[in-house]
C-alpha cells in the first residue's frame, strides 16, 4: 500500500506592483503571460531542523531544503487596479518530513515585475503548528539577483544562538546587503553603504559650487547611503546629480522607499511641485509687483484665498491632490493655506513678549534654550580669531526687568536664562551680509517670573567688527518697550531672533540633530545586524523611510539653490555652517536627561520624578519628553534582558560590536576618535545607547518637526530671512520706522515670494499621512514570536495611553500657563498618537518626513 503523501497548506499575503504603482497596468497584463508561459513565482523552504544529506568537506553544515511549491491562481486572483490592496494566494507544500522546522525560505520570482512581500503563513507543520514569516520586503525578478531571496523565520536570535542549519545563510544575507563598494547602484540592489555628502553642488555652474561636506577635519559630517553615481566631468570629487525630472530615481534601498500607500506621491511630488512649478509661477507673478507683503492683512489673504495666481498650465501640472487643494475650485485661482494654530484664538497674540519666550519652552525648537550661568554671557570663540566676542548686555540693561532682584540674587536664583545663538552664527554673519540676506548674531536674555513664565528682557545683536574678525564684535543691546520707536526697535529685535532661530532649528535642531545623524545608524543596522538579531528587530521601525526622505532633501531641499536655501538666511552657507556645528556633536549627550542637565534645564534629583529636577518646571518639552523617554527606556530594557542574560552576552555578540565599531569609525567617521563614544560591553549599554537612538528617531523628530506649521506658517511669527539691518538715527529708514512701524517690520522680514516657499514646505513636513505609524505600534502584531517581548510592547503602549491622558488634563490646567499661553496653542507635539494631516500632534516611530 502506498504511503499518502503529506502536503501543508499555506498562505502569502503580497501587493502585486499594479497596484502601488499607479502608472503600470502593463505590469499585471505582462505577469499574467508569463504565469501562461510556465513562469511562476515560487518557494522553497529550508530546514532549521534537518541538514542537507551532502555537505561538501570544510563547508558548513547548511538546512536542507524542501520541495519548490508555487503560488496558485495568479490570474484569477484578481486586485481591482486603482485600490492598494492585498492579494492573498494559496500555495500547497509537498511536505518532506525531513524538513522539520522550516526556519526560512528562498522565494524565487520569474515574473516581468516586482511585487511586495508581506506574509507567508504556514498552518499546520507537522508537530509545530503555525509557523508564521514576517517579510514586508521588495521581489524583483529573479534575474536582478545573484542569489535567491530568502526570508526567516519569525524569530529573534544572537548569532551564537542561530540554529546551525541556518547560520549559512545568515552569514550570506548580510554580504549581499553590504554589496562590493563599486559601481551605480540599481533600484533592486538591496545594498547599504556609505558615502560624503558630494552630491550637493554642480561644479559646473559657479553659483552652485558646494564644498564636499564629509571625511575632512574642516567640514565633517555623518554619511549618507551611497548610491553610486558617476562623478562629474569638471570635479572627480562631485557625485553627479539628477535632473529635477529624474530626482525620484534616486538610490536608496528598495525596502527604504517610501510606504506603498501614499507617502511617496504626497511628499515627493509635493516637494517637486514646490519647485518645479509653484517657484516658476511665483517668480513670474513678483517679477511684476513688489515683492512684498503691504500690510499684515495681506498675510491672512494666505489662509482665505487671496493671492491671485497667475492662470495657465499650473494646474494642469501639478501631480498632486494636496497642491490642487491649495487652490480655490472655484475657477479663481486663488493660493489658499490652511489657518496655523498660533493665529486661530487670537490674530496678535504671537507679537507680545510672553508669547515670544514661551515658544523657546514650547515652540518648535524648545531644545536651544539654557540657564545663564555666568553673566555677562561670555563667548567660546577663539579670540586669536574672533577677538572679543563677549556679551556686551551689562546690569543697567536689565536690573529694571527683574522685579526687585540684583542681577547676581537672580543669577544665583536659576531665574536667568538665554538664547544664544551668537557663537554659531557669528563667523558666518560678514560672508551671509554680503548677501540679499542682513542678520546678526543673537543673544537673548530672559527673567523667570513667579507665574513659571518667562520674559524677555534684553536682545543684544551683534556684527563682525567693520575692520576685520579679530578686533571682535560690534554689538547692541536693545531692551522691552511698549511705545514709541523703541517698541519698534524692540520688536524688530525680536523678529531678528526668530530669524535665526529658525535657521538654527531648521539645519540643526530639525535636520542635523534628527535626519542626518540617525542615517549612518540605519546602514550600519542593515550592513551589520542581522534580520535575526533581536536589536535589528528592536530598531527596525525607527529607520523607515529615514533613507528615502534625506535622498530627496539632497536633491531638492538642502542642494545647492534648493528650497531651504531659498528660503533660510544661511543660504548657499547652510550645509557648510551645520557641519561646523556637527564638530562638536556628542551621541550621548542626546539622551533626554543629559541633554537637560546640560543645558542647565535640570538638576539630578533621586527624590524627583525620573531622577531630574526641572529648573523651569512647566517646560512642557521637558515634562511631555521625560515621560516619553522613561517609557522608551523601560520598553527597551524589558525587551533587551530578555535576549540578553548577563554582560558577557553583550561583549561576546560578533554582530552587535562588528555594528557598533562600523556606526563608530564609518557612520561617524568624522568623530572616531572622540573620546565621548559609548562603550558597547554591557546590557546597560546597549539599553542606554538603543534609547537613544529611538528617542532622535522618534520623539525628539516629532518635537522640532510636526508644529513647523502651527508656528511658523505665520511667517511674521517665525521669519525665515531677515533683508536689512536694524535702521540707524537720521536716515530715512529710522524715520520710516519711527512714523510706520508695521510697514519697517515687513520691510525687513521674509518677503513674499520666500514665504510662500517655506510655507508650501511645512505644510507638506508637518503633515500626517494615512499610513503613519506611531511610538507603541507596529506593522504586524506578529512582528515576533517571542512571547515576553510582545507582553513588554503591550505595556509600553498602555504606558503611552495613559501619558496621552496626564499630557491633556496638564493643557487643561489653568495654572501651568506655558501649556497654552496668549496664542492658545496646546502644548502637545509629544503626545504619542495622532489622526492623519496637520494635527501639530502625534510622535511617528521614525524620521520619516
Amino acid at each position: 500500500m502506498m504511503k499518502k503523501k503529506k502536503t501543508v497548506k499555506g498562505k502569502v499575503v503580497l501587493m502585486k506592483k499594479n497596484v502601488l504603482d499607479f502608472n503600470d497596468f502593463g505590469a499585471s497584463v505582462l505577469d499574467r503571460a508569463h504565469e501562461l508561459f510556465g513562469k511562476h513565482v515560487s518557494i522553497q523552504f529550508v530546514s532549521a531542523t534537518h541538514p542537507e544529506t551532502k555537505s561538501s568537506a570544510g563547508k558548513k553544515l547548511r538546512g536542507k531544503l524542501g520541495k519548490p511549491a508555487i503560488l496558485e491562481d495568479w490570474i484569477s486572483t484578481i486586485t481591482p487596479d486603482l485600490t492598494a490592496g492585498e492579494s492573498t494566494y494559496e500555495v500547497t507544500f509537498d511536505w518532506d518530513e525531513e524538513i522539520g522546522l522550516p526556519g526560512a525560505f528562498l522565494v524565487q520570482n520569474l515574473h516581468h515585475s516586482e511585487f511586495y512581500l508581506m506574509t507567508l503563513t504556514l498552518e499546520n507543520v507537522p508537530d509545530h503548528g503555525q509557523v508564521h514569516f514576517v517579510c514586508n520586503s521588495w521581489v524583483y525578478p529573479a534575474e536582478n539577483y545573484t542569489k535567491d531571496r530568502i526570508f526567516f523565520a519569525n524569530k529573534a536570535y544572537l548569532p551564537s544562538q542561530t540554529p546551525e542549519l541556518l547560520r549559512p545563510y545568515r552569514e550570506e544575507e548580510m554580504v549581499v546587503l553590504r554589496g562590493n563598494g563599486t559601481g551605480m547602484l540599481e533600484e533592486w540592489d538591496r545594498v547599504y553603504d556609505y558615502a560624503l555628502y558630494n552630491d550637493l553642488g554642480e561644479p559646473d555652474d559657479e553659483d552652485k559650487v558646494r564644498p564636499v561636506i564629509g571625511g575632512s577635519s574642516e567640514y565633517p559630517y555623518p554619511r549618507r547611503g551611497r548610491t553610486g553615481r558617476p562623478p562629474t566631468e569638471s570635479d572627480p570629487e562631485t557625485e553627479s546629480r539628477l535632473s529635477l525630472i529624474n530626482f525620484l530615481n534616486i538610490y536608496v534601498p528598495r525596502d527604504e522607499r517610501f510606504g506603498h500607500l501614499r507617502m511617496s506621491d504626497f511628499l515627493a511630488q509635493g516637494l517637486e511641485a514646490i519647485l518645479k512649478f509653484l517657484l516658476p509661477e511665483f517668480e513670474a507673478l513678483f517679477d511684476d509687483t513688489i515683492n512684498e507683503f503691504d500690510t499684515f492683512e495681506d498675510f491672512l489673504k494666505l489662509y482665505t484665498g487671496g493671492i491671485k495666481l497667475p492662470q495657465g498650465p499650473l494646474l494642469e501640472h501639478i501631480p498632486l491632490q494636496f497642491f490642487k487643494e491649495l487652490v480655490r475650485s472655484d475657477g479663481e485661482g486663488l493660493l489658499k493655506y490652511s489657518l496655523p494654530q498660533v493665529i486661530r484664538a487670537d490674530l496678535s497674540a504671537w507679537s507680545t513678549d510672553e508669547e515670544f519666550a514661551r515658544e523657546m519652552l514650547a515652540g518648535v525648537n524648545p531644545v536651544s534654550i539654557q540657564l545663564l550661568k555666568m553673566f555677562p554671557p561670555v563667548s567660546n570663540l577663539d579670540a586669536k580669531l574672533y577677538g572679543n566676542q563677549n556679551s556686551s548686555i551689562r546690569s543697567h540693561h536689565i536690573q529694571m526687568h527683574l522685579d526687585g532682584l540684583e542681577v547676581n540674587e537672580a543669577l544665583k536664583a536659576n531665574r536667568l536664562f538665554i538664547l544664544d545663538h551668537h557663537d554659531s552664527l557669528m563667523p558666518y554673519v560678514k560672508r551671509i551680509n554680503m548677501t540679499s540676506s542682513k542678520i546678526y548674531a543673537t543673544r537673548t536674555l530672559l527673567f523667570l517670573q513667579n507665574d513659571g513664565t518667562l520674559k524677555p528682557i534684553a536682545i543684544e545683536l551683534s556684527l563682525p567688527h567693520p575692520d576685520g574678525d579679530k578686533f571682535g564684535a560690534v554689538s547692541k543691546v536693545c531692551t522691552p518697550a511698549k511705545e514709541g520707536v523703541e517698541a519698534a526697535i524692540w520688536q524688530l529685535a525680536k523678529a531678528y531672533v526668530a530669524v535665526n532661530d529658525s535657521g538654527v532649528h531648521q539645519l540643526i535642531s530639525h535636520w542635523l540633530n534628527t535626519h542626518a545623524v540617525i542615517e549612518p545608524f540605519i546602514i550600519a543596522t542593515n550592513r551589520q545586524l542581522s534580520v535575526l538579531h533581536p536589536i535589528n528587530k528592536l530598531l527596525h521601525p525607527h529607520f523607515r523611510d529615514t533613507m528615502n526622505i534625506n535622498a530627496t532633501a539632497r536633491n531638492i531641499l538642502i542642494n545647492s539653490e534648493g528650497i531651504l536655501e531659498r528660503s533660510f538666511f544661511p543660504g548657499k552657507y547652510s550645509i557648510e555652517m551645520s557641519s561646523k556645528i556637527y564638530k562638536d556633536w556628542k551621541f550621548p549627550n542626546h539622551a533626554l536627561p543629559v541633554d537637560l542637565v546640560l543645558r542647565g534645564m535640570a538638576v539630578k534629583d533621586s527624590s524627583s520624578p525620573h531622577g531630574l529636577r526641572l529648573t523651569i518646571e512647566d517646560y512642557p518639552y521637558a515634562v511631555d519628553g521625560l515621560e516619553i523617554w522613561s517609557a522608551i527606556k523601560t520598553w527597551v530594557e524589558d525587551y533587551c534582558k530578555f535576549y540578553y542574560k548577563n554582560d558577557d552576552m553583550v561583549k561576546n555578540d560578533t554582530e552587535l560590536q562588528s555594528w557598533w565599531k562600523e556606526l563608530r569609525e564609518e557612520g561617524h567617521g568624522d568623530l572616531k576618535d572622540e573620546p565621548w563614544w559609548p562603550k558597547m560591553n554591557s546590557i546597560q549599554d546597549v539599553i542606554e545607547n538603543c534609547t537613544i537612538i529611538i528617542w532622535i528617531s522618534s520623539a525628539l523628530h516629532a518635537a522640532v518637526n510636526y508644529g513647523q506649521y502651527a508656528y511658523a506658517g505665520y511667517p511674521p511669527n517665525r521669519p525665515t530671512l531677515s533683508r536689512r539691518l536694524m535702521p540707524e538715527p537720521n536716515t530715512p529708514e529710522y524715520d520710516e520706522l519711527k512714523e510706520d512701524p508695521k510697514t519697517s517690520f515687513l520691510k525687513t522680514i521674509t518677503p513674499q515670494l520666500e514665504s510662500l516657499l517655506s510655507v508650501s514646505l511645512i505644510e507638506i513636513l508637518s503633515r500626517h499621512t494615512s499610513d503613519e505609524l506611531y511610538l507603541g505600534q507596529r506593522e504586524c502584531p506578529e512582528w515576533t514570536m517571542d512571547v515576553e517581548p510582545l507582553m513588554a510592547f503591550e505595556k509600553f503602549g498602555n504606558k503611552l495611553k495613559e501619558i496621552e491622558k496626564s499630557i491633556e488634563k496638564m493643557n487643561n490646567d489653568e495654572r501651568l500657563k506655558n501649556r497654552n499661553g496668549p496664542a492658545k496653542v496646546s502644548y502637545t507635539l509629544l503626545y504619542p498618537s495622532s489622526e492623519e494631516g496637520i494635527t501639530g500632534k502625534g510622535i511617528p516611530n521614525s524620521v520619516a518626513i
